[in-house]
């Protein structure tokens, strides 16, 4: 009975990550997390590193899916994802210095409002306007918004993936497409670094809630990937923004129960 609790709720799970991952570029760690302290009452420290590890492979595939249909930009994404580790850890360490930095629930409410403006304002921009701005003001851009992101990820330890997703669609110009796959190939390293520092700290996770979140989160990441790199930028903002929706209101209702 507990094997069967364990399957099902480790499938809802890495099915709300994988499709928030690969529609969005979302982090699991906002959606399993939540699911697996709630449900099966796992270590807060550990849950997130399992679901940092679902992170990874479901990151790196759909980064894969996004770069075979050129959407997406890693020269830029290079330069973000330096920015985004070194000030991550920097904003850590400022954050054990500030009292109570209460901000636990500003990853939810971001992913709910970041829905809502998907839905109600998509991101229309295209490849051509995209390409209009000049190598080196967006290699600079991506190094001062890597620093942003990663301060605030550190900071207030949540948010990563959506952060992201807000300033390379709204503040450097992405399209929607191409914005996702830069952010999910971020997301690949950012998650891998991040696992391994909390199995190394907290030791061997439960293997058969690791193992069945990784490939629930993979395989619903890789169906999210195919779908939104075929689908047109209108269709893609709305089915984002209402993945996003439903997954911030179900980790909301997570919250509570736990």
């Amino acid at each position: 009975m507990k094997l069967l609790i364990t399957i099902v709720v480790t499938f809802f799970a890495g099915m709300g990550a994988g499709l928030g991952t690969g529609f969005a570029g979302m982090s699991a760690a906002a959606v399993i997390s939540p699911m697996l302290i709630t449900f099966l009452g796992i270590d807060p420290y550990m849950a997130v590193g399992i679901a940092l590890s679902s992170d990874v492979l479901a990151s790196a595939v759909s980064a894969y899916t996004y770069g075979k249909n050129k959407n997406l930009d890693i020269k830029n994404g290079l330069i973000m994802m330096a920015s985004v580790l070194i000030f991550t850890v920097v904003g850590s360490y400022i954050s054990s210095l500030v009292p109570s930095a209460a901000m636990g629930n500003f990853s939810v409410f971001m992913t709910f409002l970041l829905g809502i403006k998907f839905i109600v304002k998509p991101v229309m921009t295209t490849k051509e306007s995209m390409q209009g701005i000049s190598a080196k003001k967006r290699a600079v851009q991506s190094i001062i918004c890597g620093v942003l992101i990663g301060f605030i990820c550190g900071f207030i330890g949540a948010g990563g993936g959506m952060m992201m997703l807000l300033i390379l669609t709204s503040v450097l110009g992405y399209e929607l497409k191409t914005a996702v796959g830069t952010s999910v190939f971020i997301m690949a390293f950012t998650a891998l670094t991040g696992a391994l520092s909390h199995f190394a700290i907290g030791g061997v996770p439960d293997l058969i809630v690791c193992i069945s979140c990784v490939a629930f989160t993979l395989l619903w990441a890789r169906i999210a990937a195919v779908f939104a790199n075929k689908a047109e930028p209108k269709t893609l903002n709305r089915v984002t923004g209402i993945v996003l929706v439903i997954l911030g209101v179900a980790v909301f209702l997570f919250s509570v129960l736990a």
